[in-house]
């Protein structure tokens, strides 16, 4: 088996930052240690990391490629999502397979592995949206478990497509408490929005800032508090998705102080965009900002608040929730996708909801937490690494740098200077969310089980490098 040697590197975990060189043989890390240690004279090559940080490879445990959604479909698929993912120092995701009214649960999870199977540039995994409760569907977690699939995921949203009701979460997560699963939450009072939107368009209310303002905060929260107090006597996990609300992440950090198994994701789209700016102040631009749950006003303290709740461990994940559409016409495209985001030109609810992201996380994470003293080198691994590995049952195969772990490195230069723009990214979309956006640093070597797939902007790898990877129940519950 070949052998590589990571040498003069600083490598930084979500616990220890220490000098120290690393081994790697076949698809495995066999050796780190500091000191003269003898390994490169019988390694194959060496890669040199004098000046930069040796980190696990980042995990996105919440992407969205492939998918029909919003009478279109998101623009990147399997291929060019996980290949664009490896640019930004990405080597595992972990996606949706997803199960729409009327469909068999175990039909939604064939369909999205023969999607993946073979296309992936990095390893991946699944979570299963259940989008209609029925008896069958709580009989089949059991043969989804066997499968590898530990987190569902509900909607409390989207009535008509997705969402479930109370009765219907409650018996999920009564399955998850027995199956020892872990319930995933997109948390927003569907109902309610509904009406809001409704309201809106009649009023003559089309543009796109009209997104956020008929989603308000409390639309959030009260979905995060209601989840949590059927998570809770269920005695059920629960992990709330894209939160981006102040409001919502109080309820969250009351329900963990009481000793819940209640976690929260944010992304990075909810800590550096604002809806006055990107939304708001943009036009019909402001389509390209259009998620759910919606980028939130800065006056109102949402992205500050979130910063210092992922600081004080409140929020305890960051991923993208990744699912572009291009913004202008794509029809000479591989996929030929045309009007996208403009589907929605003159009704703010025909917008596709999504932004693209995977590439951008784990580098604007550094810049915006790290470089700009919001968060902590350790704490940067710990949220884009080493947590998505934990609450999703990976670790420390993925999510590590230690003896037995997938040898899934990036080799990262804190002094590589970068723009962000549509010209510079790989993501097969028309626009970055970051456009403009100076970093400080990226990955100079990416690895992925031992092989070297990104090396100074250059792609190395291969379609179908990515293995499916059967993940355990969740490691972070108490």
């Amino acid at each position: 088996m070949a052998r590589t040697l990571i040498s003069g590197g600083t490598v930084v975990t979500a616990t220890d930052t220490v000098d120290a060189d690393v081994l790697v043989e076949g698809e495995s890390i066999v050796g780190v240690a500091a000191g003269d240690h003898g390994w490169s004279a019988g390694a194959d090559r060496v890669i040199d990391a004098s000046g930069k940080y040796v980190i696990p490879g980042a995990i996105d445990a919440h992407t969205h490629f492939d998918l029909p959604f919003g009478g279109t479909f998101v623009s990147d698929d399997f291929e060019t999502g996980t290949r664009a993912a490896a640019h930004g120092g990405t080597t595992t995701i972990i996606d949706f397979a997803n199960q729409l009214k009327g469909e068999l649960v175990m039909d939604g999870f064939a369909a999205w592995m023969e999607k993946a199977e073979g296309n992936c540039a990095i390893d991946y995994a699944f979570h299963m949206i259940v989008g209609d409760v029925t008896e069958d569907a709580l009989k089949q977690m059991d043969t989804l478990i066997g499968e590898g699939v530990t987190s569902f995921k509900l909607f409390m949203a989207y009535p008509g497509v997705l969402y479930s009701d109370d009765g219907q979460i409650f018996r999920m997560m009564q399955r998850a408490a027995e199956t020892g699963t872990t319930i995933m939450m997109h948390a927003e009072n569907g109902i309610a929005i509904d009406v809001l939107r409704e309201q809106a368009i009649q009023r003559g209310q089309t543009d796109p800032k009209y997104h956020t303002t008929t989603r308000p905060p409390t639309t959030e929260s009260e979905a995060v508090h209601r989840a949590i107090i059927l998570a809770e006597i269920a005695g059920a996990p629960l992990y709330i998705v894209h939160m981006s609300a102040k409001e919502a992440v109080v309820e969250l950090t009351r329900a963990r102080d009481r000793g819940l198994n209640v976690f929260g994701e944010t992304c990075p789209q909810y800590l550096f965009l604002d809806w006055e700016r990107h939304v708001c102040a943009a036009g019909f631009e402001g389509a390209k900002y259009v998620c759910s749950t919606p980028i939130r006003p800065r006056a109102e303290g949402h992205q500050e608040y979130l910063w210092n709740a992922l600081a004080r461990n409140d929020l305890q994940i960051v991923s993208t929730d990744h699912a572009g559409f291009y913004y202008d016409d794509d029809l000479d495209g591989p996929r030929r996708l045309g009007r996208q985001k403009r589907l929605g030109q003159d009704d703010f609810t025909a917008i596709p909801n999504g932004l693209p992201g995977v590439e951008e996380r784990l580098n604007v994470m550094y810049q915006g937490g790290v470089v700009d003293g919001r968060i902590s080198l350790n704490r940067w691994v710990e949220v884009c690494c080493t947590a998505p590995a934990k609450m999703f049952g990976l670790y420390p195969k993925k999510g590590a740098i230690a003896v037995g772990s997938d040898a899934d490195i990036v080799v990262f230069d804190p002094d590589a200077p970068f723009t962000y723009s549509a010209d510079t990214i790989h993501m097969n979309v028309d626009y970055t969310a970051y456009e403009g956006m100076r970093i400080s640093g990226k990955p100079a070597v990416v690895m992925s089980r031992g092989k070297v797939i990104v090396e100074n902007d250059t792609y190395l790898g291969s379609k179908g490098d990515g293995q499916y990877l059967r993940r355990e129940p969740s490691q972070m519950l108490i």
